[in-house]
C-alpha cells in the first residue's frame, strides 16, 4: 500500500461535478483506493460517499492505494486534486456572487418597493415580470407491498431495467437543441449519482430484505439526502436536491407514472415551485422561462448554476407558503436582490417593466462588444483573448468574441492521460486550435508541470516547495525526450500561420537560448523529413522576479512577453497563492507587484515587442487601465469575462 497527503486545490472542492470526475478517474485503475479528509474515510470509487466527505478547497486529503497499478493511480489522482480547474464546468464563473462589483455595475437593480419580500436568496441576477406557472409535482403514492422471497431476483432485475430507462431518458436530454456543455455536465453528474455503486447497492440490499423496488429507492434516496443536508458545506448540502430528484424519477419509472413537466410551460412565464431540480430543468425549453421563484434551494444548487448560465433571473428560498405561490396570477422578481412580489400592483409592475427594459438595453450594448475589436480612446487596438485548457472550450470562447487565444495550457493534454500524448496527437490538437481562431493569434504555452502537478512518464522526486522546484522549462530542458515531440508538434502546427510559442518559468536568458537551439534542431529534422512548417513567434512568461529583473535582456531575445499575474504575484510577495492565511498579501494590485509589471512592460515597449497579460487579473476592470497605461496590448482571460473587458478597454 502507498499513501500520500495533498492539499486540495480543486476550485470549491469535490462538489458534484469534480467528485464524479474524480470517481471516474479512480475507477479506471484496478487498485483499491481510499481517501480520508476531515477525519472521515470513503472509497474513492463512490461519488456519493466521496461528496459526503465534504472535501473543500485547501483541505488536506490523504490517499491510500493498494494494488498493482497503485503508483500510476496515485500520480493521476494527486494531479487531479492539485489542479484548480480539474473537473470544473466553469463553476467559478457561474457561481460567482451575483452581487459582485463587476456584475452589479452592469445590471443595476430597481429600488425596493412596497410589498417586496427581501429575504430570498439572490441566485441569478436580472429582473423579471410575467404570468405564474405553478410547478408542484404531486407526492408519490408508493404501494408498500413486500416482495416474496421467490421474487427478489426478478425485482432486482426490474430495478436495474428502470435505472437504465431513467438514465437513458436523461442522457437523451443532452442531445436537445440549446443544451449547453455546462448543462450536459450537470446531467452527467446526475446520471453518475443514479448509477453510484453505493446508491445501487443500498437499493438492492433493501430489495433483498423484502422491500419492493420503489420503496427501496425511496428509502435510500431519503437516507442519503438526509446525510447530505446534515453537512456544513453549502455545496454538499445542495446535492441533497440531486438525490431527491434521482430517487423520484426512478420511483416514477418503477410505478409506471409520468411526472408533471416544465416542457409545456408557456413562453415568458415565471416558474414558482417548492423546489426545482436540474432533472426538471433538463426537460424544459429554457428560453421560455422568464424567471424562477422557489421556496427551497441555494445559490450553490444546480438549478441556480443553470439559471445563471442561461441568464434566467432566479430567487430561491423565497419566504412564501405553497398556497400563496399556487394562488398567484403574476409575479415580479429581482434576482440580484432576492426580492419577489406576487400579483404586483400597476405601479410596481411598471417599475419592474422599466428595469427589464433598461437591463435589455445594457445586455444588448454589452453583447455588441463580442464582435468588435476594441481600441482605447487614443486609438490603440487591444487584443482581448481567451485562456483555454482544452479544445472543448473553443466554442464558448468564439461565442464570447475572443480575439484569439492568449494562453493555451498544454499541461491538461498531458495530465488527463495515463500515457504521454504522441507527437501526432499533439500536432492535431495544436493545429485544430490554430485553425479555429485563424487569423487571430494563438499562444500555446509549452509543458508547465512540476511536482505539484505531475504527469505520467515523469518521475518527480519529493520537493519541499515544488513551486520553486523542477518545473516548467527547467524540467523540459532536461527531459528532451518529452519536450522535443512537443516542439516538433508546434512547428508542424505553425503552418496555419498564427501560432505563438510561450515558455513558462523562465529565470535566465540562457534558458531561452537552449530552447531556440532545440527548436532549430527540430526544424532541421522536420526539413529533412520534408514536413512543412510555418512562421511562429517565441515568447516568455514573466512570472519570476528574475524575469522581471532581466526583462531588458530577455526582451532582446524573444518576440513577446506574457505576464502570468497569478505566479508573479505569488513570487513577488513570497505568499503561497493556495494558502488562505496569506491571501491578504497575494494581491496583484499590491504596489510591489504593479512595480514589477511596469518594469517588465517598459522593457517590452523599449525593445519594440508586444506584451500581454494572461493571469486572472487581466479581466479585472479596476486593473485594465493600469495595464494599458504601461503598454500592454493583449489581455487574456476566461471566456465569460471577454465582453466586459472589451467594453472597459474602450473606456480607457
Amino acid at each position: 500500500m502507498i499513501e500520500r497527503s495533498v492539499l486540495v486545490s480543486v476550485h470549491e472542492g469535490l462538489h458534484a461535478r469534480p467528485a464524479t470526475q474524480f470517481v471516474k478517474l479512480a475507477k479506471s485503475f484496478a487498485s483499491d483506493i481510499e481517501i480520508e479528509c476531515n477525519g472521515r474515510k470513503a472509497s474513492a470509487k463512490s461519488a456519493v460517499k466521496l461528496m459526503l466527505l465534504g472535501v473543500k478547497e485547501n483541505d488536506e486529503a490523504t490517499l491510500r492505494i493498494d494494488g498493482e497499478d497503485a503508483a500510476e493511480a496515485l500520480s493521476a489522482l494527486v494531479t487531479f486534486l492539485q489542479t484548480p480547474g480539474a473537473g470544473d464546468i466553469d463553476l467559478k464563473a457561474m457561481t460567482s456572487a451575483p452581487t459582485s462589483p463587476s456584475s452589479r455595475a452592469a445590471m443595476p437593480a430597481p429600488a425596493r418597493g412596497p410589498g417586496e419580500r427581501p429575504s430570498g436568496i439572490a441566485a441569478s441576477e436580472g429582473t423579471a415580470l410575467g404570468p405564474v406557472f405553478a410547478f408542484f409535482p404531486p407526492a408519490l403514492d408508493i404501494d408498500p407491498a413486500p416482495v416474496a422471497a421467490g421474487g427478489i431476483e426478478a425485482e432486482i432485475t426490474r430495478y436495474r431495467t428502470a435505472l437504465d430507462e431513467t438514465t437513458g431518458a436523461l442522457a437523451a436530454n443532452k442531445r436537445r437543441d440549446g443544451v449547453k456543455a455546462d448543462d450536459a455536465a450537470i446531467i452527467d453528474a446526475l446520471i453518475d449519482v443514479a448509477r453510484d455503486d453505493d446508491f445501487t447497492a443500498g437499493v438492492e440490499a433493501k430489495i433483498r430484505s423484502g422491500q419492493n423496488a420503489a420503496m427501496a429507492v425511496d428509502a435510500v434516496g431519503k437516507e442519503l439526502s438526509a446525510s447530505f443536508e446534515a453537512m456544513e458545506d453549502p455545496y454538499i448540502r445542495a446535492r441533497a436536491e440531486d438525490l431527491r430528484s434521482v430517487a423520484r424519477q426512478l420511483v416514477l419509472t418503477l410505478i409506471g407514472r409520468k411526472d408533471v413537466t416544465l416542457a409545456e410551460m408557456p413562453i415568458g412565464a415565471i416558474v414558482v415551485a417548492d423546489e426545482i431540480t436540474a432533472w426538471d430543468l433538463a426537460k424544459a425549453k429554457l428560453s421560455n422561462i422568464a424567471g424562477i421563484v422557489c421556496r427551497k434551494g441555494a445559490a450553490t444548487s444546480h438549478i441556480a448554476i443553470m439559471a445563471r448560465a442561461h441568464a434566467i433571473p432566479a430567487v430561491l428560498g423565497a419566504p412564501f407558503n405553497e398556497a400563496a405561490l399556487k394562488g398567484a396570477k403574476t409575479a415580479a422578481l429581482d434576482g440580484a436582490r432576492g426580492d419577489v412580489v406576487l400579483d404586483p400592483d400597476a405601479a410596481t409592475a411598471e417599475r419592474f417593466s422599466t428595469a427589464i427594459a433598461r437591463e435589455a438595453e445594457e445586455r444588448a450594448a454589452l453583447a455588441s462588444y463580442r464582435t468588435i475589436e476594441p481600441a482605447t480612446k487614443d486609438g490603440r487596438r487591444i487584443e482581448v483573448a481567451a485562456n483555454l485548457g482544452s479544445l472543448a472550450e473553443i466554442d464558448k470562447a468564439l461565442e464570447a468574441g475572443a480575439m484569439g487565444v492568449g494562453l493555451f495550457r498544454t499541461e491538461f493534454l498531458f495530465m488527463e492521460r495515463k500515457v504521454l500524448p504522441s507527437e501526432a496527437e499533439q500536432t492535431e490538437v495544436y493545429t485544430r486550435l490554430a485553425k479555429a481562431f485563424a487569423p487571430h493569434p494563438v499562444v500555446i504555452r509549452t509543458l508547465d508541470i512540476g511536482g505539484d502537478k505531475p504527469i505520467a512518464g515523469v518521475e518527480f522526486e519529493h520537493e519541499d516547495n515544488p513551486f520553486l522546484g523542477w518545473r516548467g522549462v527547467r524540467m523540459c530542458l532536461e527531459r528532451t525526450d518529452i519536450f522535443k515531440p512537443q516542439l516538433r508538434a508546434l512547428l508542424k502546427a505553425s503552418i496555419v500561420g498564427n501560432l505563438k510559442i510561450l515558455l513558462p518559468m523562465i529565470a535566465d536568458a540562457s534558458e531561452v537560448a537552449k530552447v531556440r537551439a532545440l527548436l532549430d534542431e527540430c526544424a532541421d529534422e522536420l526539413a529533412a523529413e520534408t514536413v512543412p512548417m510555418g512562421a511562429y513567434e517565441l515568447g516568455v512568461m514573466i512570472e519570476t522576479p528574475a524575469a522581471v529583473f532581466l526583462a531588458d535582456e530577455l526582451a532582446a531575445s524573444v518576440d513577446f512577453f506574457s505576464i502570468g499575474t497569478n505566479d508573479l504575484t505569488q513570487y513577488v510577495m513570497a505568499a503561497d497563492r493556495l494558502n488562505p492565511k496569506v491571501a491578504d498579501l497575494n494581491r496583484t494590485e499590491h504596489p510591489a507587484v504593479k512595480a514589477a509589471i511596469a518594469k517588465a512592460a517598459k522593457a517590452a515597449v523599449d525593445a519594440g515587442i508586444w506584451i500581454g497579460v494572461c493571469g486572472e487579473a487581466a479581466a479585472r476592470l479596476d486593473l485594465i487601465p493600469f495595464f494599458l497605461e504601461n503598454g500592454v496590448s493583449e489581455l487574456s482571460m476566461s471566456s465569460a469575462s471577454i465582453p466586459r473587458a472589451k467594453k472597459r478597454v474602450t473606456e480607457c
